[in-house]
């Protein structure tokens, strides 16, 4: 039996876990009954379909769009892909550019048997495996052969706009220490129902999510790592309307992480909440397949409410979060569920506050490569104060053993990150992770002391809060505010006009060959 440092009731964790369970198999009867335009989308990429039309449309988007217009959308476009191929002799690709032509009505095709359009398919689907487990396998004999650095992971942001400079930072960041690096998203991406096509050369705040970009940092990572010796992770995101096709581009480029939540869209970006669900169990089973680790974005509910009052609010997402992951296959080593270190600084004794919460959430998910996110919404521009944040943020980082430690700027609230402040952040990490290094399997909890306290409180509330969700509904509670203050409708948001219910002739083999 685990025993807890922290002073936890695992038969509170236990109990935790299960209503958590209820909840999540609750979504999932709802999940299971219908499709999206971004599911049907990534199919189309799984199957080989890419590029675009004269008008620079995505060809998946033009597939889907068709089906959608015709209103069978939830037919799915495996049936009518296969179909197609049967009838015409036809690849996917060449069937995608003849319906961009309009030389091609793919609803209106005599209709063939199913073992004849299993058939066809089969080919592809062995193909775009055969691709991702090939992918897998080189990172896996990377790190075996050259090596990675230790947990926790040092994990940075480059966010210039334009890939090819992102590459150039990435690659100074890689040489000052950092393991991780996480491409940031033009502003605004997460609410395109469209994946770009290509290399882009200008953002604001980040770079477009391509695939083509994934490759072109892919590659740079890898000569970088051949360089300093070790593994370069590669992060970016799979949020937003077009969740499952990033993820899948992700999974046939190579990358390592994926930031990847069940209800950050929902809240921070007023997605629809059914398309959210749906969308997130598809990500998942192409992320867990792909060996990806998933970032959720639990510590955005703290900068939109207290950190000290709502901290059981991150724990019950948490829980959650892991249960929906769970049912998409993704193992517990590849969740790297959020939690924030952003109380307060004035708040008395704020760092054993996060310190046990901190140990608590490390207790309670004892398998995940946690995220931890740095101080932000108390960071005022005086940078030597805001260096002090980032040291005490990161001895916690260390003595919890944390997974994924996403390190924070000094410049923070100034200015996008210098590749000098980079350094110092990375600097300030590497000499507290090595001076520190044995903090935790040193140091004791006092019994019934603040730091056990605060742990049960936030537990306990936290088990609140779920079996109030269990009793309404997820949906319900999210209609309520529950998490982040922030309100969000069942039947409102952007992209619910995209979600459609299971057909007769509904398919999707990639579920049954990906989920683990």
């Amino acid at each position: 039996m685990q025993k807890s440092k922290i002073g936890l009731d695992f038969e509170k964790v236990k109990h935790a876990k299960q209503v958590s369970k209820n909840i999540a198999d609750d979504v999932q009867n709802f999940v299971n009954d219908y499709t999206t335009v971004a599911v049907e989308r990534t199919i189309c990429r799984l199957l080989g379909v890419d590029g675009v039309d004269e008008n620079d449309v995505p060809l998946p988007n033009i597939l889907i769009n068709e089906l959608k217009e015709k209103g069978v959308l939830g037919e799915g476009i495996m049936f009518f892909l296969g179909n197609a191929m049967v009838e015409t002799g036809l690849n996917p690709q060449q069937i995608a550019e003849k319906i961009a032509a309009g030389e091609l009505e793919i609803t209106d095709l005599p209709v063939h048997s199913f073992s004849e359009i299993e058939s066809v398919l089969q080919p592809i689907i062995n193909s775009t495996i055969e691709k991702i487990n090939t992918r897998k396998a080189r990172r896996e004999n990377f790190i075996k052969n050259v090596g990675e650095g230790a947990k926790p992971y040092l994990y940075v942001i480059v966010a210039t706009g334009n890939i090819y400079e992102d590459v150039v930072q990435a690659q100074a960041a890689a040489r000052q220490g950092a393991d991780i690096i996480a491409v940031i998203r033009t502003t605004g991406q997460s609410l395109l129902d469209y994946v770009p096509f290509g290399a882009t050369t200008e953002g604001f705040g980040g770079t477009y999510a391509t695939q083509e970009n994934f490759r072109i940092m892919r590659t740079a990572l890898d000569e970088v790592g051949e360089e300093v010796g070790r593994y370069i992770r590669l992060c970016n995101y799979c949020s937003g309307l077009c969740m499952p096709e990033i993820a899948a581009m992700g999974a046939l480029e190579g990358l390592d992480v994926m930031l990847n939540d069940a209800l950050y869209g929902i809240l921070f970006r007023d997605i629809n909440p059914q398309r959210t669900l749906i969308d997130q169990y598809f990500s998942r089973i192409i992320n867990g397949f792909a060996g990806v680790i998933i970032n959720t974005g639990e510590d955005n509910y703290l900068t939109t409410a207290d950190a000290y009052e709502q901290a059981h609010t991150v724990l019950a997402s948490d829980c959650i979060n892991e249960q929906l992951a769970l049912i998409a296959g993704l193992p517990e080593e590849q969740m790297g569920l959020g939690h924030a270190f952003e109380m307060s600084p004035d708040l008395e004794n704020g760092f054993l506050y996060e310190l046990a919460q901190a140990q608590m959430t490390r207790e309670i998910f004892p398998n995940a490569p946690l995220k931890y996110m740095p101080p932000t919404k108390f960071m005022t521009g005086n940078i030597f104060r805001g260096h002090i944040q980032d040291a005490l943020f990161n001895i916690i980082g260390i003595w919890t053993n944390q997974g994924l430690q996403l390190l924070g700027m000094p410049t923070e609230a100034i200015h996008t990150p210098f590749m000098s402040d980079r350094y110092l952040s990375i600097e300030n990490a590497k000499y507290i992770f090595n001076n520190m290094k044995n903090i935790g399997d040193e140091i004791e909890y006092k019994q019934g002391g603040i730091m056990q306290n605060r742990a049960k409180e936030v537990l306990d509330n936290a088990i609140l809060l779920l079996e109030t969700l269990e009793k309404e509904g997820l949906f319900t509670a999210l209609e309520k505010g529950i998490f982040g203050d922030v309100k969000r409708s069942k039947t409102g948001g952007k992209g619910r006009d995209g979600v459609a219910q299971k057909g007769e002739r509904y398919f999707n083999s990639f579920v049954g060959l990906m989920k683990m």
